[in-house]
């Protein structure tokens, strides 16, 4: 058995990004996302018409986003990778197995196919509009993993990686040689444990020397721990986090099945999906007004009553920003890259313009991310032994900074009090590391005025209309409204 590899996914080599397109089902005003009403909502039981343009629409996404152009990857030896706080150096085979394992536990999902009717609608499937959702998951999905399982945690069913190359490259070198590949690794080598930095707002990535890689946990309990997690995302009506509760959430604001969704209203469809779900008590979603973090309203979210049993919730932070006007500005690379160094960082919800990824690292001037731009056959998550192979990638992918699209939302976790104030710290020095004049966000103490313990950041899921003020350089850009979100 094989972990799947996004090798299948539609990758376009060398003439750009592949993209999006306005298909049969993805027909608005912006030339994205929305499908056919007869197909989304009505009162009763679609047509006979309708029936079969679902299933035409269904099969064609399912060719679109299943078919497999092979491309590899290549890793430069001698720069570091950053993956999730966690910097590597491929000039050895532990630091490359570290990787791989870090890489391949990491949550994948992607497009799915035959789940349940989504409700007031006769979509089976979200391909061609619910990548964004997907990304969110993933973010989520990372969250809980630093929340729940042992620290440094590692599946313990990790496959090789596939279609990579590492290569010794030279630097700055206008001609540079073709590079030495190296040949795959196997997945059969063990390593000693190596303990996490307890800061979780460590500005270092955790540097691993050789031999000091976490080593894959067989346990029984976490393992079913992990299966419990990855159940949470099932593509099922009762799953708290799958797509049909999202799409429900989504309803709120006025979005319905089909619809495209921005990083903006994804971040507060996953803040009141955990604020719903009775699996925790102890973990709050917070979601940043503005470009703005108020220390006060988190403290606030957090602070449980000594009744509780414990002083202090975990915390999830997500920052809804935007990095330039229609492009992303390059004198954000480097805050950005500083981000994903720190270890209290759980990824970007993001992508380049029409395609959302899910960035979870970066190599030098790429970035690397997990794609949900892959179409494949539900999974029953409530069977008691259901296959978890599909829910982790084994084939890294990265893409060049210049092709991020500015709209993106920043995830942090801080699981204790302490986390919490190292975050702060952390972040503030990270984000001071801009050449911009204005930071991408800030931290100030006090709490928002339209914050609330119900609304929590707000009562409306598009509520950071006035997320552009952050970014004063792109403040006259022709932008309508939080409608640019959706051009991811």
């Amino acid at each position: 058995m094989n972990s799947v590899s996004p090798s299948a996914v539609q990758y376009i080599v060398g003439g750009g990004a592949h993209e999006d397109k306005p298909s049969a089902q993805s027909r608005c005003h912006n030339g994205h996302g929305s499908v056919p009403d007869g197909l989304r909502e009505g009162s009763g039981e679609p047509d006979e018409v309708d029936r079969l343009k679902a299933k035409f629409m269904s099969a064609w996404n399912n060719v679109k986003y299943g078919w497999t152009v092979k491309s590899k990857t290549t890793f430069n030896k001698t720069s570091p990778l950053v993956l999730l706080g966690q910097s590597y150096l491929f000039n050895s085979e532990d630091e490359v197995d570290g990787f791989r394992q870090a890489f391949v536990s990491c949550v994948w999902l992607t497009y799915r196919r035959e789940f349940p009717q989504l409700e007031g609608s006769s979509l089976t499937t979200d391909c061609g509009w619910g990548c964004m959702l997907r990304s969110g998951q993933m973010l989520l999905a990372q969250g809980l993993l630093q929340h729940l399982m042992p620290p440094d945690w590692r599946w313990a069913e990790c496959h090789p990686l596939t279609d990579v190359d590492f290569e010794v490259l030279k630097p700055r070198s206008p001609s540079r040689p073709a590079g030495m590949s190296l040949p795959s690794f196997s997945s059969s080598w063990t390593s000693p444990i190596s303990q996490r930095d307890p800061s979780s707002g460590s500005s270092e990535g955790h540097r691993r020397t050789p031999g000091g890689c976490p080593a894959a946990s067989n346990e029984p309990q976490v393992e079913a721990l992990h299966r419990k997690v990855v159940s949470w995302f099932g593509d099922h009506p009762s799953a708290p986090f799958g797509v049909h509760q999202l799409v429900e959430l989504g309803k709120e604001s006025g979005k319905r099945a089909g619809d495209w969704y921005g990083p903006s209203v994804v971040a507060h469809m996953l803040r009141k999906a955990v604020a719903r779900s009775t699996e925790f008590h102890n973990l709050a979603v917070y979601v940043a007004q503005d470009c703005t973090v108020y220390k006060g309203d988190i403290m606030r979210l957090c602070e449980l009553s000594e009744s509780a049993g414990t002083g202090w919730k975990s915390v999830i932070i997500l920052v809804p920003v935007r990095l330039g006007g229609e492009s992303l500005n390059p004198s954000y690379i480097e805050c950005v890259k500083n981000i994903l160094k720190l270890k209290c960082c759980i990824g970007i919800i993001g992508g380049k313009p029409k395609h959302s990824l899910f960035f979870i690292g970066f190599q030098d001037e790429q970035l690397l991310y997990l794609d949900p731009h892959y179409c494949q056959p539900v999974v029953d998550v409530t069977q008691g032994n259901f296959s978890l192979e599909s829910f982790h990638c084994n084939s890294p992918r990265k893409m060049s900074f210049s092709r991020m699209d500015p709209s993106c939302t920043i995830g942090f976790y801080a699981q204790t009090k302490k986390d919490f104030e190292c975050l702060c710290s952390a972040v503030s020095e990270a984000l001071s590391s801009s050449k911009e004049k204005y930071p991408i966000f800030t931290f100030v103490e006090g709490r928002g005025q339209n914050y609330g313990l119900e609304g929590q950041s707000g009562g409306s899921m598009d509520g950071p209309a006035n997320i552009f003020s952050c970014n004063r350089l792109s403040r006259n850009s022709k932008r309508g409204s939080t409608d640019e979100f959706v051009l991811l």
